[in-house]
């Protein structure tokens, strides 16, 4: 694909006059770094960083049934008390991650439901597949919303200043918000490890919001800064971390199933895999020697191979991190080795997060 036939969102071209470098992003044209990746992440770790999420999809559950179909539709208990807001998977009925979600509660009747970019249209069909025995209405309006996720110590103290009482906004909420002349919603959830916030507004707005928090001095953020913060904070990548052939259980996330809630997709599989127990599972690898592991690395054990990497990057925190598939049995403090361009690299197994979040 061209730059002139991938999708783009409302701040395509602020992100370029930032001196954003722009890539392919699962169809979307956005930025990987601004400045440096390690000068975005230090940013974030240390101040604010913003960052273009407008690809990501708004899908809005409406109707008397809108609480019960979510329900059914997601792993985990929705909370369906204004303003909260949940994290959970959503599986087919073998129990395989279809993508990972967050569904706030706008109302009893209403909420929205943010999804990832590159599954949007997937789960909209799922979800209109399964959802003719519901009173239910599904709306995707993803092509309406620009979003930015402000992110660092300092993210919240430049959101209080447009947006009166977002400090006091407790950890996944939403609240519905008027900024510049547009209707709009702040939510307080993050994918760094650091307080934060997102804001979702019109293409005009949006861009008026990047300009005015570029104006505060807050650090314009790409994918490749991004990518390291949530690896150390441990938070999974749908399609990279999970593509579709793995479980909550398996991907590490067994905390977002209720399997004593009522009945939801997947619920029977993933019921017998808990009592069958894990073969393989997620798992977290540490680097103690030079090098910057990458996904398809070889994870090796006295020779052989035990598994692959996902997703690996070099930690301004902590050097060579990862995550990969690996048999579940594997102790904690295990030694391995990474295999990266045909070097061994002695690792060694760890707990994830990587990065204890602050939040």
């Amino acid at each position: 694909m061209t730059s002139d036939t991938l999708k783009k969102t409302p701040l395509c071209e602020s992100c370029q006059k930032a001196g954003g470098k722009m890539v392919d992003f699962h169809g979307w044209y956005l930025p990987v770094q601004f400045n440096s990746i390690i000068a975005e992440h230090k940013a974030v770790r240390e101040k604010a960083g913003m960052f273009d999420v407008s690809h990501m999809g708004q899908v809005f559950v409406e109707g008397p049934d809108a609480w019960h179909f979510l329900q059914y539709m997601n792993t985990n208990n929705i909370k369906n008390t204004p303003p909260c807001g949940t994290y959970s998977h959503i599986t087919d009925e073998q129990g395989h991650i279809i993508d990972d979600a967050i569904s706030f509660c706008l109302t009893p009747e209403k909420f929205l439901v943010v999804v990832n970019a590159a599954c949007i249209d997937t789960d909209v069909a799922w979800f209109k597949k399964h959802a003719e025995k519901f009173n239910v209405k599904i709306t995707n309006d993803s092509a309406h919303w620009g979003m930015i996720a402000l992110q660092g110590p300092e993210a919240v103290t430049h959101a209080e200043k447009l947006i009166a009482g977002v400090s006091e906004m407790p950890r996944f909420t939403i609240k519905e918000i008027e900024l510049y002349g547009a209707k709009g919603y702040v939510t307080r959830t993050g994918y760094t490890g650091e307080d934060g916030v997102e804001i979702m507004l019109p293409a005009e707005a949006i861009v008026t919001l990047w300009n005015d928090l570029l104006q505060a001095g807050v650090a314009p953020c790409g994918l490749g800064a991004r990518d390291v913060l949530r690896l150390e904070a441990g938070y999974l990548l749908n399609g990279v971390d999970a593509d579709g052939n793995q479980t909550p259980y398996e991907a590490a996330c067994g905390w977002v199933v209720k399997l004593t809630k009522e009945d939801f997709v997947g619920r029977v599989a993933l019921q017998a895999q808990k009592e069958a127990g894990l073969k393989s599972r997620l798992t977290g690898f540490v680097l103690t020697a030079a090098g910057v592991p990458r996904g398809g690395c070889k994870i090796l054990k006295d020779g052989a191979e035990i598994g692959r990497l996902t997703s690996g990057t070099y930690s301004p925190l902590f050097k060579g991190i990862a995550v990969g598939y690996a048999p579940a049995e594997l102790a904690e403090g295990a030694e391995v080795e990474i295999e990266v361009h045909g070097r061994k690299i002695p690792a060694q197994k760890v707990k994830t997060p990587f990065y204890k979040n602050r939040v």
